[in-house]
């Protein structure tokens, strides 16, 4: 089983890993006083597991899988797909974090599979942000509080995202002092998440001081800071990447300022959010425009529009952010929904630029 799998076979992973984003923003807004039906109101306990591992766990398992270029490595976005499909469907509880724990199993597999082949800070830190979503899944598995796999979440897709950051800084290496660094923040962030299973407070005043010193770092070293300069896509991709990490050193500062991240509630609401919105999906439009071609072998034409969901997600947060903070939760309220809006806004962009795209190659 050493092929890849066919181009077509993929697609139906991406329905899977997009109807978890339509379901989870649908439960999110639910959680913020929005009414939908019964069926997505029942959901509003799992918009955390639909949105950290049925979509960006399907997405990045794909992804890797399609690297990996092994028919085993599909194994990982299907299963966390199904797992998120199941708790959709109303399955039996254990289900769907039984099939997430084994698909991110396959993720920890393929990244562990990638250092083998090539030993290299940055594959050690994609091996290990596998490595934390497997322990969060386990906890959620074990029947604890979904807020307290969150840490281990966050830390599978903020170092997820900064090893792929790291990879493509081979072009700019950093000098040895800064990969020091580097290895020390991400020491401070893994020791944080640790902590956080046996002493919460302690454990994620940890993770938000790892937050933001990495923040600082990958605004110093990331190339995004020359290719901002440029114009057309790789100036779009570098204004996602550096108010990405604004948002990014914001969530770290918030968790410092709060005393931790706190177990619900506005403060923990703006903390969370401005990470796993403001960072990455900032990283999410930037990424997407090459990472489909990659999976889906589809090219996605640059278009000045992509800024406009960009835009909007970044003012829509900073409103939920200033209702968390000024006590206004009708502020909150619209914020979040305008979140949900710029992130639909951006997969129709996607979409239409796909199709225009198309239309082009077929002229």
């Amino acid at each position: 089983m050493s092929a890849d799998v066919p181009v077509a076979a993929r697609a139906p992973l991406l329905v899977l890993a997009f109807a978890s984003l339509f379901v989870g923003l649908a439960a999110g807004l639910t959680r913020l006083g929005w009414s939908f039906p019964a069926p997505v109101a029942e959901l509003a306990a799992l918009h955390g597991p639909l949105m950290a591992c049925g979509f960006f766990g399907t997405v990045i398992s794909l992804e890797r899988a399609v690297a990996l270029s092994q028919r085993w490595g599909y194994f990982g976005p299907l299963l966390t797909g199904l797992g998120a499909a199941a708790g959709i469907l109303g399955a039996p509880y254990a289900i769907a974090p039984i099939l997430v724990a084994t698909g991110s199993a396959v993720l920890l597999a393929a990244s562990a599979e990638f250092y083998r082949r090539q030993r290299e800070l940055f594959t050690l830190t994609l091996a290990l942000g596998a490595a934390c979503w497997v322990l969060g899944n386990l906890l959620w598995l074990a029947g604890l509080p979904v807020y307290q796999a969150v840490p281990f979440w966050i830390g599978f897709l903020v170092l997820t995202i900064a090893g792929e950051r790291l990879e493509l800084s081979r072009v700019l290496p950093p000098s040895p002092v800064a990969r020091r660094v580097f290895v020390a923040t991400i020491v401070v962030l893994l020791a944080g998440i640790a902590l956080s299973a046996f002493a919460w407070t302690a454990g994620t005043l940890l993770l938000g001081a790892g937050l933001l010193a990495l923040s600082l770092w990958l605004m110093r070293q990331d190339v995004a800071r020359r290719t901002v300069k440029g114009r057309g896509l790789p100036r779009f991709i570098a204004v996602c990447l550096l108010t990405g990490y604004a948002w990014l050193a914001l969530s770290g500062f918030a968790i410092l300022v709060s005393g931790g991240l706190g177990y619900g509630g506005a403060d923990y609401d703006a903390a969370l959010h401005a990470v796993l919105l403001g960072f990455v999906f900032s990283m999410v439009f930037g990424h997407a425009p090459i990472i489909l071609p990659a999976v889906l072998r589809v090219a996605v034409p640059y278009t000045p529009y992509f800024y406009l969901p960009l835009a909007l997600l970044h003012v829509s947060l900073l409103i939920r952010l200033t209702g968390d903070w000024m006590i206004l939760p009708e502020w909150r309220t619209w914020g979040g929904a305008l979140n949900g809006i710029a992130l639909i806004a951006f997969v129709l962009g996607i979409i239409t630029a796909v199709a225009r795209g198309l239309w082009e190659n077929s002229r």
